[in-house]
């Protein structure tokens, strides 16, 4: 089932704490959600792994003006600048950090613990160097707001062609209850961000959910190799252009503070 990346909660409140819009310990508990625990591997002049509050104070000493997200995938690098060592790590866990101001990334590691029935997760984000260089195929607001609007209008279309599970009132009535759950307790993006960037993140949300009901929801009436194969088809482009513009609007924060 879609779900709020754990970059983008630590990027978004990371520059709200950054800003001065939020206090650390309202910060960190945005960010750590329903986790049990979040600590940070490898900040320099850290021997040892530190817990979250201490490691944003630490990277806004050695300089950090931002924060920005990446969410790669097999054959697109969104968001990533390099080095392929750390872009193979971001790659293998679907989303990093990257700092503005400073040439490091923050890469998540997702353990599960406890016994059955009490299971809880532990984050450790490894910090790593990066290249300082522009992001991969990131979109302005603008061109994400664009682009979502039309993959949400031709994929709800393609996918209604082929009766897929997903795509008719069932997934209206499905995205509406994940919104209203998301609003519950927690704001779309953290204080500072521009109201188009809230609007961009809500529809990208709407859009990956979509795509992710389609999918959970096996083939739907798509029983030919043909239908499923323009189903796959389909989605594809959708899946990445609901990447995109997640990524454009964590990272609206940043851009907006380099426009000046």
């Amino acid at each position: 089932m879609f779900s709020e990346p754990r970059s983008g909660r630590l990027a978004a409140w990371g520059n709200a704490l950054l800003a001065g819009l939020v206090s650390p310990d309202d910060a960190v508990l945005a960010v750590v959600g329903e986790d049990a625990v979040h600590r940070v591997e490898g900040l320099p002049g850290e021997p040892a792994p530190v817990g979250l509050t201490l490691a944003l104070g630490r990277l806004r000493a050695l300089g950090v003006r931002g924060l920005r997200v990446a969410l790669p995938a097999p054959g697109h690098p969104l968001g990533l600048s390099g080095p392929p060592e750390f872009n193979a790590r971001a790659l293998e866990a679907e989303e990093a950090v990257i700092c503005h101001g400073v040439a490091l990334g923050l890469v998540p590691e997702v353990y599960e613990a406890g016994p059955a029935g009490d299971v809880h997760v532990e984050v450790v984000w490894h910090c790593l160097p990066v290249r300082e260089a522009p992001p991969a195929d990131v979109p302005s607001l603008g061109e994400a707001e664009r682009e979502l609007a039309e993959a949400l209008r031709e994929a709800t279309a393609v996918l209604s062609q082929l009766d897929v599970a997903g795509s008719g009132p069932a997934a209206e009535a499905a995205i509406d209850a994940y919104r209203a759950r998301a609003e519950r307790g927690r704001e779309v993006l953290a204080p500072g961000y521009p109201p188009r960037a809230v609007r961009v993140l809500e529809l990208a949300r709407r859009v990956g959910l979509l795509v992710s009901l389609a999918v959970d929801r096996g083939h739907g009436g798509a029983v030919s190799s043909s239908e499923m194969a323009a189903r796959a088809e389909a989605l594809r482009p959708v899946e990445r252009t609901a990447r995109r513009a997640q990524v454009a609007a964590y990272n609206a924060y940043v851009e907006e503070r380099e426009r000046g």
